[in-house]
């Protein structure tokens, strides 16, 4: 059961950057999409989990679910939604998968945690798996906008760092608070910031909202890509352990880019295949000792 439950979340993790860019190709801008998609995921299952009392309304008070927001949600989503109207859906996934880097440079920059060297090693080979990416960028003539919406992304993943490590900080203050809880409640903060710029930046036409495409786009992503996934990926840390469902962040980018290649015609050329190896690769080295532990003990995955 719950390998069955960890491949359905890597297959959904990994769908849900090519629905992004099928939205915005029917003309679902940026903002309003990712607004609507976070804002009415969290509001139902925050209703849900206080309905079933596992939460408080008074959570939604919090400045911790507002702050938590900011980065895991609206700094990271707003970058991605924006840049995927510029790169293709595999490019933004493999991208998106520097997260735990940033989270290494973080800590070692700001918080002056000592870092192994592995851990150096394997973050500067994955940012120059990251180069290889960005390499036709720089040797052939394409739009800035190309390099312009890949950089954004990897801002998008410092915003998704600084949430990261908000976030464990300070957790433990919300012991007797379902963690699905509090991820619904800082999505519906990251959705209401998606949708407050999408109102003052955005020239939204309803018409698009209307469109076969932008609905199957948001609602497959609002279900399966935020209430789905997310709901098996807290239920893979309560059976397991809390590193298991994060390897998903080794899978699901070589997914994207064979889902962008069969089903949108997205190019994947040599430097792309080079570039998620060597991202991988430097994930693989920053997190070698969980990954150790992980593999090494005895845990039952058969519950």
């Amino acid at each position: 059961m719950v390998y069955l439950a960890f491949s359905v979340m890597c297959m959904i993790f990994g769908t849900t950057f090519l629905a992004i860019k099928w939205g915005i190709d029917a003309g679902l801008t940026p903002f309003l999409g990712g607004g609507c998609r976070f804002f009415l995921a969290g509001l139902i299952l925050f209703s849900f989990m206080v309905w079933k009392r596992r939460a408080p309304l008074s959570l939604l008070l919090r400045k911790e679910m507002m702050l938590t927001g900011l980065g895991l949600t609206f700094g990271t989503f707003a970058s991605l939604y924006w840049a995927e109207q510029y790169v293709s859906s595999g490019i933004a996934a493999v991208l998106s998968a520097t997260g735990p880097i940033m989270i290494l440079l973080l800590q070692t920059t700001f918080l002056r945690q000592r870092t192994r060297l592995a851990a150096i090693f394997g973050c500067l080979i994955g940012f120059t798996g990251v180069v290889l990416l960005l390499l036709p960028g720089i040797t052939v003539l394409i739009s800035p906008l190309w390099m312009l919406a890949c950089v954004t992304i990897l801002i998008g993943e410092i915003f998704y760092a600084g949430g990261t490590l908000y976030s464990k900080h300070v957790m433990p203050r919300f012991k007797e608070v379902s963690p699905v809880a509090l991820n619904a409640a800082q999505m519906m903060y990251g959705g209401a910031g998606l949708l407050v710029m999408s109102f003052f930046t955005e020239d939204i036409h309803l018409g698009s909202l209307l469109e076969p495409h932008a609905i199957y786009s948001l609602l497959y992503l609002i279900v399966i890509g935020s209430m789905v996934a997310h709901t098996i990926f807290y239920w893979l840390v309560s059976v397991t352990t809390p590193l298991f469902p994060s390897t998903w962040l080794y899978i699901s980018p070589v997914i994207a880019l064979m889902l962008g290649m069969l089903l949108y015609n997205e190019p994947v050329s040599w430097n792309t295949l080079a570039g998620v190896m060597t991202i991988i690769t430097g994930l693989v080295l920053i997190n070698a000792p969980a990954l150790r532990q992980l593999f090494g003990r005895k845990v039952s995955l058969s519950k």
